[in-house]
């Protein structure tokens, strides 16, 4: 049987334009977070435009996951790959996110001109709880997924306790995260490989290798030469956004506190602007990575806000797209190994403790503030749990309550 053709040779069967028609539609309809968009992109590309089929989807949704970044938008980038090249590739990327940046830019960039309003204040707040039921929400569906044993759950908890009681920021992160790995190598089973939907990928391609060096030798580089100002500036922007995006393993809530990391910590941007539009960004449909427009349109020094908002964007998910474009050859390679399941398995699990540990600090502390804030928060979480209340009217009774409290305050 002959192998299947690498998407990066532009075998395809399918024009730019149709793959970024349909992913524009998904980009303008697509509400309900990382897992919500799996679901959106299934019923789009495999049952309605049979583009591909249930297993090449699970080995494109593996792969994603395996990666750091955010998983949906890597899937779209795929999907766009395999269907029409590059430029398939490129537009799919386009068309998924650009409704959501676009918003996420307006709203940085109208949020000054709003600030003298009376009721600008609660909304916000309210958009801050909106952000803590909708991560205790993510977090409850990934912990069931991802911590299905007492060792992940063990893994889960040391991570959790290691990024909270040890401060530094990013490097109790990174050292979570290694623990993690270490800790599944040596503690997890991997899964039955004829679950794991690794059985037909494209063969190993030289090519990958230059793909992956531009991309660590890219984050080496900011890492090394970009250390974060007081002031930022359009190059320490970049490199703030690129560390995140090459770091976060989990996508979606996941990058929050890697965010907060770059932008908050040395002390770019306020604390209540962040949750603000963190809180926003789960108002719009897209991916959540597009919070990185609205930090970078917010960010001083960093350009004009349009230019802020489009450095952010493209350096938080670039290095997500370039370690798909490297590794979508080498996945049956890669995913046939037994260990590098087990090590996945771990840093999954640290990944579920990480954003236990974000939802207490910051979103918790800074968010909850008494008992009728913990109210609002659980009802919106009952709402998202129900599965039948759309995210927008989550989001209007998040707003719409705290409203209604700093009316009768």
């Amino acid at each position: 049987m002959a192998p299947a053709p690498d998407p990066q040779d532009c075998v395809a069967r399918g024009s730019a334009r149709e793959v970024f028609a349909s992913f524009l539609r998904l980009g303008l309809t697509s509400f309900g977070g990382p897992v919500a968009h799996l679901g959106y992109l299934r019923r789009e590309c495999v049952d309605r435009r049979g583009w591909l089929d249930d297993a090449r989807f699970a080995q494109l949704v593996a792969l994603c996951q395996f990666l750091p970044g955010p998983a949906s938008s890597q899937l779209g980038f795929a999907i766009g790959l395999q269907r029409a090249g590059w430029r398939g590739g490129v537009a799919a990327f386009v068309g998924f996110t650009l409704p959501s940046a676009l918003l996420m830019a307006g709203f940085a960039l109208l949020l000054p001109s709003l600030s003298q309003q009376d009721w600008l204040v609660p909304a916000l707040h309210g958009l801050k709880l909106l952000a803590v039921a909708v991560v205790a929400h993510g977090l409850a569906g990934m912990a069931r997924t991802l911590t299905p044993d007492a060792r992940r759950i063990g893994i889960a908890f040391a991570a959790a306790v290691l990024a909270i009681a040890v401060p530094g920021g990013l490097w109790p992160q990174l050292a979570a995260i290694a623990f993690g790995a270490a800790a599944g190598l040596l503690l997890c089973r991997a899964p039955d490989p004829a679950t794991t939907g690794a059985a037909v990928a494209p063969p190993a391609r030289a090519r990958a290798v230059p793909w992956l060096l531009a991309m660590w030798v890219c984050l080496l580089a900011f890492a090394l030469a970009h250390p974060p100002g007081s002031v930022p500036d359009a190059r320490s922007t970049f490199a703030a956004f690129y560390r995140a995006g090459s770091l976060v393993f989990g996508g979606g809530h996941v990058v929050l506190p890697l965010l907060h990391e770059a932008v908050v910590a040395p002390g770019w941007l306020e604390a209540d602007r962040f949750l603000a539009g963190y809180g926003a960004s789960q108002a719009v449909p897209g991916p959540m990575f597009t919070i990185s427009a609205f930090l970078g349109a917010s960010l001083p020094g960093a350009g004009p806000g349009g230019a802020g908002a489009a450095i952010a964007l493209a350096a938080i998910f670039l290095p997500g797209l370039l370690l798909v474009a490297a590794l979508l050859p080498l996945q049956a390679r890669l995913m046939a190994v037994p260990s590098a399941a087990r090590v996945v398995a771990g840093i999954n699990a640290a990944v579920v403790g990480l954003l236990a540990a974000a939802l207490y600090d910051p979103l918790w502390r800074e968010g909850v503030r008494g008992p009728i804030d913990l109210l609002v928060a659980t009802v919106a979480l009952v709402l998202l749990a129900s599965g039948r209340v759309p995210v927008l009217l989550v989001v209007a009774w998040c707003v719409l309550a705290a409203l209604g409290r700093a009316t009768l305050a």
